[in-house]
């Protein structure tokens, strides 16, 4: 009885996760404009957040990396 209830719950979680993954696929097709590549747009995706991105702040320890980098 007990092994029975495993193999169940087992059988399930596979064919849940499934259904998510082939539920996921469909919505992402569906969608379309994640990789659209036109004239407009060059393939470039555009993000839809208002912070700033930093990529680079100067201070002293990356002034210590890029001295020993050379």
């Amino acid at each position: 009885m007990q092994q029975s209830r495993r193999d169940f719950a087992k059988k399930t979680a596979i064919v849940t996760a499934g259904a998510a993954v082939a539920a996921g696929t469909s919505v992402l097709a569906a969608t379309g404009n994640s990789s659209v590549q036109d004239d407009s747009n060059n393939g470039v995706v555009k993000g839809s957040s208002r912070k700033k991105e930093i990529l680079y702040t100067k201070s002293a320890a990356w002034e210590e990396f890029y001295k020993t980098a050379k």
